[in-house]
This record gives C-alpha cells, structure tokens and sequence, in this order.
C-alpha cells in the first residue's frame, strides 16, 4: 500500500477552490473530495498537487486524503480537529475580517536537549497547538512563510549522520552541507512531519518564499559571490537541487488553479511518464541564468484576501548581478510586480512581502548603501568592499539602492488614490531574515493617504548570538543613525527618499506576527511562545487610523 510522506498542505485557496500538496512513497492515484491526480515522480520520489474545484464560496469543508482508494489522512487518533478548506467569497470578503499569520527562519527541531534548549520554543509549533484548541472562526485565514523554510548549510546532527555515507562517492562534496536533490527531499522531510506544522499547514492556505538559507548563506549576495562560488566542484548540483526542489515544495502551491493550467512547465512535468528530473534540471538551469537582465522563472507571486492585495517579491533568486548590474529585481519582474501592486479594484490593504527587510535598522541600511559603493570601487577598495559586504551579511534591499529606490517610487503610488479609487488603508512590507523583529512607520516621498509600515517577523525558531541583539540596538539608536547617515551622505550615497522610525522593537526571540485585519482597520502582534500550546503577545501596533468594521 502507497503512503502518504509529507502533507497534505493546503495552499492556495479561492472562492470556489483549491490547492493541496503531498509526496508519497510511491506511485499513486490521489484523491481529495472527488478530485483524483496521478503522481509525478522525481529521482525516486512521488508528489501531486491537487486541485480541487466545485467548492462552495464562504465555506468550510473537512477532508480526507486517500491513495488508490485507501484513506491515509487524518491519520488514525489523530489529536487535532479535521483538516478543513476555507474557501473565499463575497461573503467574506464584505466582511473584510482576515488574520494572516506570517514569519521566517525557522530551524528544525533537534533530537539533542541541549541544543533544542538553546533554539527554544517553536512559536509556530506553539500556535498550532493553541490554535487546535480554538474555534474554527479564530484561525487564520492565510500563512506566509517568507524565507528559510530550510536549512542547506547549517545541518542539524541527524541529517550530517545521514549524508556521511554518500561522502564516500563524492569526496568533493561538503560534509557539513546538503548538495542533490535526494539531501534536500531529507530536508524538507525533517522540516514538515512535525506532526503540529504539519496540521496548521493542511488547514491554514500556506504562501512559501524562499531566502538564502534554502540555497546557502549569503545566496546571490553579488556577483563576486556568484563567480567565486561556480568555482567549487558541487556548486551546480547543489544550486540545481535547491532551485528543483523550491519549485516542487513550494513554489508550484503559489499559483492559483489558472495560473498553473496557463504553466507550460508544469504541463510538461505532470504529462511526462517517468522520472522528471531531467526536466527538473533543466528548469532549475533556467531559473538560475540570467538572460538578458532576467531569469528565467518568475517566482514573485500574487493572491488575495477580500480587499487585501498580496504581493510576494522573491528577493533572492530574483537578482540580477551580472553585466555590471546589481538589481535585487530584474526589470521585467520588477515591472510585473509594479503591475500587480497598482492593478485597478478596490484594495483596502496591500502587503508587499519581500524575504529581506525593505527597511533596516537606520544606521545598518546607510552602512549598507555605503558598502555597496564601496564594492563597486576598481582594485584593492572594491575588493575590501567586497569582503566586507560578505562578511557583514550587507545585502539587504538599501544595499541594492536602485532596487530600493524603486520600490520606494511603488509604494508612494500604491498609497495614493488612483481614479475613482480612494487610496488603501494601509501599505506594509513583511518580511524576515535578520533575526529580530519589529514594526516601523515610513515617511515615503511623494506618497499618499495610506499610512507604510516595514513588518519585520524573525525568527520562529532559531538562536539569536547575544553580539546580534548588540548590534541591532545599537543599529536603531538614533545617534548611530545621524552619524551613519552623513558619513553616507560624503561617501556620495543620495538621500533616500524615505525616512523611517522604530514603532516597537526590536524584540529578540522566536516570534510570530499576525496581521489582525477588520474592514480599513488593521493591527499587527507579535507573539512569542511560553509553553507547548501558549503565547505570549510581545506586542500590538495599531497600523491604520481607521476604525474597525461595523460589519
């Protein structure tokens, strides 16, 4: 009998269907509420991404898993309510009540006491639990992952145990960091059977994003990077396996029903018979070149909430570096992302979401600007620049100023009324990546009404070294912030057309962020995790000025 690995995982859901994603351990027939989809396979490995449709808008329908006819999910006893879909629709959409839970960086749980008490308590693992406990009409109605979702350079103890034996044919191979595809399968294996991750994840629709952590550390920091990391022997096979398996465990669960019928990669995947990871590679191959200013996949994606616009920016693979450029977003992406931001209907909230923080701590986004500069220098200075920036993790949107410029010149025109449009109650960037979390209040030029907040959410589970949180502090003091920002000022750094002050933070620990939405009204809280099924709220920042919906 087949049996079901891993999901399933709802994820993208609208008015009157679904998406919902398993691996199996072989192949097999798929079915959820009516809906059957053959497998595809993939270097031994079995995964369908069924789409379920004919579903009624405003509604929650429980479901079951079954292979070949046989019921594999819920599993047996299982200690949580029935997974379920809650499908859009106008009802809810007038409502305009939503919840979106979101947050980045989180490490797997270790089997040794002493390391998981130095990673602490999984706030997501926490609020799962606390959310099985609560009334359907509580839970959230979205969840977005925004960055390292998994680990290919910092391995826990059972995975380095488990690759060593493959070592021995591939002496070449790094002992301490996943390289093919079969590794990342284990990863992401580790990552999701979690038995509360995996309940949230078949019941609250899941939007996935990628950071440099599920490629490696400092992923496309710049081109240097890029060319001195071609000359390891593993490199392409590790790249190829990473962006492979990000299109099989996340990306494909993204796109809406018409976008993936609309995907010729797909249809490839899903219609050819055999093992698909020469198609695979080749995509992978694909997304990784640029070409002309551009790659070749675009994994920035959009979905929506009622009158709550998401747009999800990749900021990682999505960087083009070569001929001279340095551009987190490739032109023709950044124009398709612009596209979707200012598209016409009514939007009473647009989330931009971009895996790296849009606006830093101050005084860390002017060094960033001033390194960026500096990189850019011929000879020794450049070269210096250049190690600074890897060492110092200076990557960030303000060390890519043209990219941050840009998006500063978006979100002043999402802001703004357009027509006979009124403008957005609220403009928010989210993001993760930098171990600390915060609300901040922008002051963008040229925007409009609507008030801009960075959202920053990191980690949900991992450690924070004590010289971080130093740093941190000391990079949203204000007097750090005046010198940073004139020494910029004579590096030749222009001044950026925004200005930003801390609302609250930073706060240091596991942590996850939900957007608590009601009509044009919206706050942002941040919890942190004090038992197995309980949070704390660390804090509640009230974004917009409008009052809470009477409907």
């Amino acid at each position: 009998m087949t049996s079901l690995v891993l999901g399933p995982v709802l994820r993208h859901v609208g008015d009157d269907s679904a998406t919902v994603w398993v691996q199996t351990d072989g192949p097999t027939t798929v079915e959820i509420l009516g809906t059957r989809t053959r497998t595809f396979e993939v270097s031994g490995h079995h995964y369908a991404l069924v789409v379920v449709t004919g579903l009624i808008p405003d509604t929650r329908t429980p479901y079951e898993v079954h292979l070949d006819g046989e019921r594999v999910w819920p599993p047996a006893a299982s200690p949580f309510p029935p997974s379920s879909i809650a499908t859009r629709g106008p009802a809810s959409a007038s409502a305009g009540r939503h919840r979106i839970l979101f947050g980045s960086c989180r490490y797997v749980k270790v089997a040794d006491p002493r390391t998981a008490a130095t990673f602490g308590i999984d706030a997501l693992d926490a609020y799962s639990a606390r959310m099985a406990g609560r009334p359907p009409q509580e839970w959230p109605d979205a969840l977005l992952l925004i960055g390292d979702q998994v680990y290919a350079d910092e391995l826990t103890p059972q995975t380095v145990r488990r690759i060593a034996g493959r070592r021995d044919q591939h002496p070449d191979w790094p002992d301490d960091e996943i390289v093919n595809f079969e590794e990342y399968v284990g990863l992401y294996r580790d990552a999701w059977t979690d038995p509360e991750i995996r309940w949230i994840m078949s019941t609250v629709p899941t939007g996935m994003i990628f950071d440099d952590h599920d490629i490696r550390d400092d992923w496309n920091t710049s081109d240097v990077w890029r060319r001195q990391m071609a000359q390891e022997s593993w490199w392409a096979e590790r790249v190829r396996s990473g962006l492979a398996s990000y299109w099989v465990y996340q990306h494909l669960g993204n796109l809406s029903p018409d976008e993936l019928a609309d995907d010729p990669d797909y249809a490839k995947i899903i219609a050819h018979d055999g093992d698909t990871w020469p198609l695979l590679a080749e995509l992978a191959d694909r997304a990784d070149a640029e070409v002309d200013g551009s790659k070749g996949i675009r994994f920035s994606f959009r979905w929506a909430l009622g009158r709550t616009r998401i747009v999800v920016i990749d900021s990682r693979n999505g960087r083009i570096l070569g001929d001279g450029d340095h551009l987190m977003v490739g032109d023709r992406e950044f124009g398709w992302i612009e596209e979707r931001a200012l598209e016409p209907g009514p939007t009473d909230h647009l989330l931009l979401v971009t895996s790296v923080p849009w606006l830093l701590p101050p005084a860390i986004g002017d060094l960033e600007t001033v390194n960026e500069i500096a990189a850019a220098r011929p000879g020794w200075r450049g070269r210096l620049g250049e190690k600074i920036r890897q060492a110092g993790d200076l990557e960030h949107w303000p060390a890519f100023r043209e990219s941050f410029d840009r998006l500063a010149g978006l979100i002043a025109a999402a802001s703004s009324a357009r027509g006979d449009e009124p403008a957005p109650a609220s403009v928010s960037v989210l993001s993760g990546d930098v171990h600390h979390s915060y609300a901040a209040r922008a002051d963008v030029d040229g925007a409009g009404e609507a008030p801009v907040h960075q959202l920053t959410c990191s980690p949900v589970h991992n450690h924070v070294p004590p010289y971080v949180r130093v740093g941190f502090r000391l990079g949203w003091s204000r007097a750090a912030g005046r010198l940073t920002r004139a020494w910029s000022t004579r590096k030749g750094a222009s001044t950026p057309p925004v200005t930003w002050h801390k609302l609250g933070g930073p706060y240091f620990g596991n942590t996850i962020a939900s957007l608590e939405i009601d009509g044009r009204h919206a706050d942002v809280v941040f919890e942190q995790p004090t038992g197995a099924a309980s949070l704390r709220e660390a804090a509640r920042h009230t974004l917009t000025s409008a009052p809470r919906s009477s409907r």
